[in-house]
């Protein structure tokens, strides 16, 4: 049977790249499968995904000659075996539907995750987590104790060698330094179309600006507050009608499924980073 894989992959642009790809494949017997690039002009960066079947190397062996390939040039990439599922932690407050929501997604099948645990400043959905058998991790968080609680919290994000951390709701600003040890690899849901409304309580300001659109932006963590790369949004329609509570109890639904998107298009390894901006190969 056939190996399969993802290579993703950018440098500076120039003629030739997707045919030097495509024969550095062809010369080790892979096979494409699915192939998309993006020539960004503004910053002269090629962008790049390939999915590909090869039976004659191992994952080992792609790796290093993949090495020298990319040297002549000056690549960034990486190769990923479809056939592992990505290995995740969620982290959440008292609001608990983004986290049912990837929950019963993954369970589904519909999204690649090996949920490994479940980490909460709060008790509330230790029996939700045990009812989908995940362990789940109850660590407070005060001023006095934030430094202690992160360490924590790395300390399991490590031990279970997690991929990708999903605040899904997780209502505590993470330190920079801890910002740092996850980038590019843990995805925030802010129930706000951003870059409106940033912070706290967005709906009480959608609400006080009379609004008429609601929504919800799933972006990569950074030390700069709801200021990361953004991966996907989406919006609902309101009118002067609605309350504060109105708002939040249709945001719900638009922040679920923007995060499960965001989380399906990462674990897919669709999503590349391109500074402040993302390249996302759906």
């Amino acid at each position: 049977m056939n190996r399969a894989y993802i290579l993703n992959l950018s440098c500076p642009d120039k003629p030739g790249i997707v045919h030097a790809v495509s024969g550095f494949l062809l010369e080790r017997g892979g096979n494409i499968e699915e192939a998309a690039q993006y020539n960004d002009h503004d910053t002269g960066l090629f962008f790049m995904r390939v999915q590909f079947a090869c039976d004659q190397l191992t994952h080992e062996d792609l790796e290093a000659q993949l090495k020298f390939f990319a040297d002549p040039f000056k690549m960034t990439w990486q190769l990923h075996a479809t056939s592992a599922p990505m290995r995740t932690v969620i982290m959440v407050s008292k609001e608990g539907h983004c986290l049912n929501d990837l929950l019963f997604r993954w369970k589904s099948g519909l999204v690649p995750l090996d949920i490994a645990a479940i980490i909460s400043n709060h008790r509330d959905f230790y029996q939700l987590a045990a009812s989908y058998n995940v362990p789940f991790h109850h660590i407070p968080v005060t001023a006095a104790t934030k430094a202690q609680g992160e360490a924590r919290q790395y300390e399991i994000i490590q031990a279970e060698r997690a991929e990708l951390v999903v605040l899904a709701r997780y209502m505590q600003i993470l330190s920079d330094d801890l910002c740092r040890k996850l980038a590019g690899r843990a995805i925030n849901i802010h129930h706000s179309f951003l870059p409106s409304f940033k912070g706290a309580k967005p709906y009480y300001q959608a609400h006080d600006r009379g609004v008429k659109l609601i929504g919800a932006t799933a972006h990569y963590v950074t030390a700069d507050l709801d200021e990361g790369p953004i991966i996907e949004q989406d919006v609902a329609r309101v009118d002067h009608s609605k309350t504060v509570e109105d708002l939040t109890a249709m945001g719900r639904d638009t922040e679920s499924q923007v995060l499960a998107r965001a989380v399906k298009w990462h674990s897919e390894h669709r999503v590349l980073i391109n500074g402040h901006k993302t390249v996302i190969f759906k």
